[in-house]
């Protein structure tokens, strides 16, 4: 019988982490495989190993060597690391970063040839994941260099908020040089198209964050927002986005008016996702917009001081593979309604 559900592409991340702990958690429950068909690129011996150490006997993996021989109503793995390598719970390690490289580069190309149709990361160490193949600060700028579909935008998720940043990861010392006026209007042209092709948001709603405290109250702390940040707003709204600000972050996150938006585009990392994370760790799930195949993981770390102690909640890793499942169907449902622009395309259940 061919297989026609969505092929769900996970990496392992770094096997010293709660990678495999948090993928096998979500996996153990077999209503997963009434939507989609899940295939880890990883290795069968390190995902045994984690399940010693988690005490759990009643999880198997099926072992392929290429995608299209996934059983559909079974959690698949391909083996495409090192067999010898070792795993060193909770430390940070070489051979760990090799490794987590190798399944994200076997995970990606099937992605570009369609093997997969969408890829859930489970987390790196950007440190020990460094080589001459791997020169990038993490996964979003990897996948934008290999995915050729242009520039992205990092995207943090939850049922509360929906979250991006214009400078990602980048020093804060080097922040101020990142917010431009044209730099801006990518992250929000990126934005409103991801909103609606994605999340099937018609006239989605905007607020932008400043850069200054007080939104550089009228010049006294800093000129960025009236030189900058307004000019770019004035002419997003006149390419049709619906951009709204600037607003002072304190304020904003503290009144509860992140509510009132679909989506907020803050100025750096840490203005956008220090709240996000206070309000939704737990479930939050970062979705690289704007490349042309989807990709989401959990919205935090390896976790390495709880590696291996089965206290890691897989509620994350989980959201974040029905969220790719989610804008797989969106954009389905959107190229079906700009091919039948008569017909209205139903779409998939929206973050509200």
């Amino acid at each position: 019988m061919k297989n026609t559900k969505i092929k769900v592409g996970i990496t392992h991340g770094d096997i010293n982490g709660i990678g495999y702990e948090v993928i096998i958690k979500s996996l153990m429950d077999n209503r997963i495989f009434e939507i989609c068909t899940p295939i880890i690129y990883g290795s069968p011996k390190v995902a045994a190993y984690h399940r010693k150490a988690l005490n759990i006997d009643n999880f198997s993996l099926n072992n392929i060597k290429e995608a299209h021989e996934a059983h559909p109503k079974r959690a698949n793995i391909i083996n495409c690391v090192d067999e010898n390598v070792k795993v060193e719970l909770g430390k940070s390690s070489r051979s760990a970063g090799t490794s987590a490289f190798q399944s994200l580069e076997a995970a990606v190309a099937d992605l570009k040839k369609g093997a997969i149709d969408v890829l859930i990361t489970a987390p790196i160490n950007k440190k020990n994941i460094q080589s001459k193949d791997f020169e990038f600060p993490g996964h979003t700028e990897y996948l934008e260099s290999k995915l050729e579909s242009g520039k992205s935008l990092m995207l943090l998720l939850s049922d509360k908020l929906r979250v991006g940043v214009v400078a990602g990861h980048v020093p804060i010392v080097d922040v101020p040089k990142k917010i431009t006026k044209e730099a801006i209007l990518e992250k929000l042209e990126i934005l409103n198209t991801s909103l609606l092709k994605d999340f099937g948001i018609q006239r989605p709603k905007i607020a932008v964050l400043s850069l200054n405290p007080h939104a550089g109250d009228d010049g006294l702390i800093g000129m960025e927002e009236k030189e900058i940040i307004n000019p770019a707003l004035d002419e997003a709204r006149k390419n049709s986005i619906m951009a709204l600000g600037p607003f002072p972050a304190d304020g904003f996150f503290g009144s509860d008016d992140y509510k009132k938006f679909d989506a907020i585009l803050a100025m750096y990392h840490d203005q956008g996702l220090a709240p996000f994370k206070a309000l939704a760790f737990d479930s939050g799930v970062n979705f690289t917009a704007g490349l042309s195949g989807i990709r989401t993981s959990p919205a935090h770390g390896t976790a390495y001081s709880i590696a291996g102690t089965n206290v890691a909640s897989e509620t994350s890793f989980r959201e974040a593979l029905y969220l790719a499942i989610d804008i797989h169907k969106n954009r389905d449902c959107f190229e079906e309604a700009t091919k039948n622009p008569l017909k209205p395309a139903e779409s998939v259940k929206n973050i509200q």
